[in-house]
């Protein structure tokens, strides 16, 4: 709870009401919570969504994708797509419709407690963080420095104490560990030993799965466990738009398929290089790329556990930089969404970056914007949403910390109007004009709701210039500065019990320290 009040002499009963305020309610009387239901915000009409489906068909058809493995092409010849002179795997359009027909329409991903797990369907909207930032930025010397594991450590030990943070994808890499093999699975140790909720990672090799699936394993208690509750999914990059399948990604698909992983299709083409530069025709690419990807899945495992992961960004076209944090990528990212729901389909894609080198202005505008537009459309997985800047190069602690406010204010959007005989308050009405004080300050009626209807911002401030200045004017970076050193001061709760965490190390070289 952000307090932001002066004791005086009549501090008692405030005191009392924030006390109140401050105990835990229950889920269903949260302002926001994680699984609101979105939706209400379309860009795209149904001819628009229809127009688009048509295309990226008609794309799978004629065009196809190159480059499938030897594998890939064996699973997906064998469902049904054809096998080229050119090489490209083409996907007649009664094979992709009956895939969408009989594809997982929801998918639950689990947390480590139990606690936070997340089910993915229909417009049900979560946020979280993502990506593979190579900086971190330094809010205060205003500079920027290599990431490391542990700062990937301590961003998962700080969105474990984040209500609006729902899951954790990676956000970083680790630049310190060079090995590949290492670094892969030395992010599932600094995450998972970070925070009990959602993990997302990725693998650099195919090769690497197995040695992962084993530490997950040990965490989990054994393989039976893992594979009833897996608690971390892949984040697979499976084609290199346009048009084309990665490879060595695809084989690492395989793999985390097999081992009971969910998979995140990720399709991130760059709209004006690497998708058309228009914003429909971007989205008919990344939705024929994930239809081919669904595809795929099913191939391998049906019913497997997948999100329709469409990532197309924005393209700065004068100078060719990206542009996460334009008006273009937040219409990317909504249109995205509603192509989601017209599959009824779980899905995800980025929102809540932001091309500013701080969190200043300018982060704010762009994180908030894309960050509502994809939850009032309804988008299950809202990656990116906090803490990304530079045009997704760097991740900033502080404004992980702030992205919290910002969102827990866009979930709010989300949730909406409710109107019901007790909201519309014409009780209310009667009983303040006729009968009362002719306010509604301190009625019961607005003190049994100001919980549960509105959100207060932890760290915004929202007090008088005056009150302001005899608080000793108060800064907001330094303020999340606070907070994020109060957070690290504490051992985290997701920390293995000794005996596990001897064992890993023991099994697996292990960069943080004990």
């Amino acid at each position: 709870m952000n307090d932001q009040s002066r004791a005086t002499s009549r501090s008692g009963g405030r005191a009392a009401r924030r006390a109140a305020r401050a105990t835990a309610l229950p889920d269903h009387l949260r302002p926001v919570r994680p699984g609101l239901e979105g939706g209400t915000l379309k860009p795209l009409s149904q001819t628009d969504m229809e127009r688009i489906h048509e295309a990226a068909l008609t794309a799978l058809e004629t065009i196809g994708l190159a480059d499938a493995p030897e594998s890939g092409i064996e699973y997906l010849v064998s469902a049904g797509c054809t096998l080229g002179e050119d090489g490209r795997i083409r996907f007649p359009r009664a094979l992709v419709e009956d895939t969408i027909a009989r594809a997982n329409r929801s998918v639950t991903l689990y947390s480590r407690d139990g606690k936070t797990d997340l089910e993915l369907s229909g417009a049900r909207v979560h946020y979280g963080t993502a990506g593979a930032a190579v900086s971190m930025v330094d809010a205060q010397g205003r500079n920027y420095r290599d990431s490391t594991v542990q700062d990937l450590h301590d961003a998962a030990r700080i969105c474990d104490q984040l209500d609006n943070i729902h899951f954790v994808q990676r956000p970083m890499v680790c630049r310190d560990i060079t090995d590949n093999r290492e670094m892969d699975l030395n992010t599932i140790y600094a995450c998972c030993s970070g925070t009990f909720k959602h993990i997302g990672t990725s693998f650099t090799d195919p090769c690497y799965v197995a040695p992962a699936m084993e530490m997950l394993h040990m965490i989990a208690g054994g393989e039976d466990a893992w594979r009833a509750r897996p608690f971390v999914s892949n984040s697979n990059c499976f084609v290199v738009p346009p048009m084309k399948f990665a490879t060595e990604s695809c084989q690492v698909m395989e793999e985390c398929i097999k081992a009971g992983m969910p998979v995140l299709l990720l399709s991130a083409g760059m709209a004006g290089a690497t998708a058309p530069s228009t914003i429909a025709g971007a989205i008919t690419q990344a939705t024929a790329e994930c239809l081919a990807g669904l595809v795929y899945v099913n191939a391998v495992s049906p019913g497997a556990p997948a999100v329709f992961g469409t990532w197309p960004f924005g393209l700065d076209l004068r100078t060719g930089a990206m542009s996460v944090g334009s008006g273009e990528q937040a219409l990317l990212s909504a249109g995205c969404a509603q192509m989601h729901k017209f599959y009824d389909l779980p899905g995800g894609a980025a929102a809540g970056a932001s091309d500013s080198k701080l969190p200043d202005m300018q982060a704010g505008w762009e994180q908030m914007c894309s960050n509502v537009m994809a939850g009032l459309s309804g988008l299950n997985m809202v990656y990116e949403a906090a803490g990304m800047h530079a045009s997704l190069l760097g991740f900033c602690f502080e404004s992980l910390i702030l992205g919290d406010d910002l969102i827990g204010q866009a979930l709010r959007c989300v949730r909406g109007i409710e109107v019901t005989d007790e909201t519309l308050a014409l009780d209310q009405m009667a009983d303040v004009c006729l009968d009362g004080p002719g306010h509604y300050l301190g009625t019961e009626a607005t003190l049994a709701r100001m919980q549960a209807d509105y959100v207060y911002p932890t760290l915004g401030d929202r007090t008088s210039p005056k009150e302001w200045a005899e608080l000793d004017k108060p800064d907001l970076i330094e303020k999340a500065t606070a907070r994020k050193e109060m957070i690290l001061s504490s051992p985290p709760k997701a920390r293995f019990e000794p005996a596990l965490d001897a064992a890993l190390r023991q099994k697996f070289n292990i960069h943080l320290s004990a």
